[in-house]
């Protein structure tokens, strides 16, 4: 068995791309170096611990049909377009070494005429004439006997849509988790006009197989045939999932207020894996009743808009005179937890 593997995948989807990484690396055997090069259309990918409403607009993406991908390494809240190149290194350990493939990386740039350099934890950053700016990012993962470097590489990405995804509405949360910090970044076309992810893969591809001293043929890794890798279709079902990408965030609570013209009202909700576990609700309407009513039919709701519209919606068969009411808390709370 050659000790090296290249996969190249034909897919955009994100959900699709994370399951074939996540189902390689639980399968590969620890004497074998992989890289894997993909790249996915438009999608906010956040890291394991973090928490998609307090990091992203949701509501935005949702108009504006971007998917969220939850991935299994830490980290912070990064846009991919198909400007973005991505990247996987996996080795088993002891051999597993960050710094092997970061260099990897470096050389492929340089092949390419770009001067960069590692800088902190977890970027590679290219010296321009108003400074440094970020064009990769890295996250990693490791287990006890094997670990993962994987990062991204700003072709032509459209920055300015990174803004949009990655700038929550300001809600109440009170969230636990990690928080995305913003660094300042550029696009290698920027420096390396006619720059294309083929160009970039090649290019990585050919570092790889320079540092290793070995060359093998790339596996094509598509959507049109699903990849022969036992477990795949279950890890792209979890992948794809709600429960996964949603609702693994960390415990937090929401706090909604807003006043209406019959009275105001403030409801707390307490989170945890996308489950709402305890609700208080406060108001000075003249008539609580179904808003006690409805905050004790929230507990146990998936924190999800459709779920809680349709709690509120099934009130108004209960409180047939306060229909009108109920309808406008519905729609507030859908809006407000998108």
């Amino acid at each position: 068995m050659p000790t090296l593997r290249l996969l190249l995948s034909d897919s955009y989807d994100p959900w699709f791309n994370l399951a074939v990484e996540e189902t390689i690396f639980r399968q590969m055997p620890a004497t074998q170096r992989v890289l894997f090069l993909w790249r996915n259309a438009d999608t906010v990918v956040i890291g394991r611990a973090q928490n998609p409403w307090k990091e992203c607009n949701t509501r935005r993406m949702e108009e504006d049909n971007v998917r969220l991908a939850r991935r299994s390494s830490g980290g912070g809240a990064v846009f991919h377009d198909l400007g973005n190149t991505c990247f996987t290194f996996m080795a088993g350990k002891p051999e597993y070494d960050k710094s092997v493939s970061t260099s990897i990386v470096l050389n492929a740039l340089t092949a390419l005429g770009a001067t960069a350099e590692a800088s902190g934890r977890n970027d590679l950053v290219v010296k321009t004439p108003e400074g440094d700016r970020k064009v990769s990012g890295s996250a990693y993962r490791e287990t006890p006997d094997r670990g993962f470097h994987h990062g991204t590489l700003l072709l032509n990405a459209d920055l300015s849509r990174l803004a949009n995804y990655l700038n929550p509405d300001k809600k109440k949360l009170q969230a636990k988790g990690i928080t995305s910090v913003r660094g300042r970044v550029a696009n290698l076309s920027d420096l390396l006009p006619g720059i294309t992810h083929e160009k970039v893969c090649d290019a990585v591809t050919e570092a790889f197989f320079a540092h290793y001293g070995e060359r093998v043929e790339a596996e094509i890794i598509s959507p049109d045939a699903f990849p022969d890798l036992p477990g795949f279709a279950e890890t792209f079902a979890r992948q794809s999932s709600w429960e996964w990408n949603f609702g693994q965030a960390p415990a937090f609570s929401h706090l909604l207020d807003e006043r209406f013209t019959w009275g105001g009202v403030e409801l707390h909700f307490d989170v945890e894996k996308g489950h709402i576990t305890r609700t208080q609700v406060f108001t000075d309407s003249l008539n609580p009743a179904p808003l006690e009513a409805l905050a004790n039919r929230l507990q146990g709701t998936l924190y999800r808009a459709d779920m809680l519209q349709q709690a509120c919606e099934a009130m108004m068969v209960d409180f047939p005179d306060q229909q009108q009411e109920l309808r406008e808390v519905a729609a507030w709370i859908a809006q407000a937890v998108r």
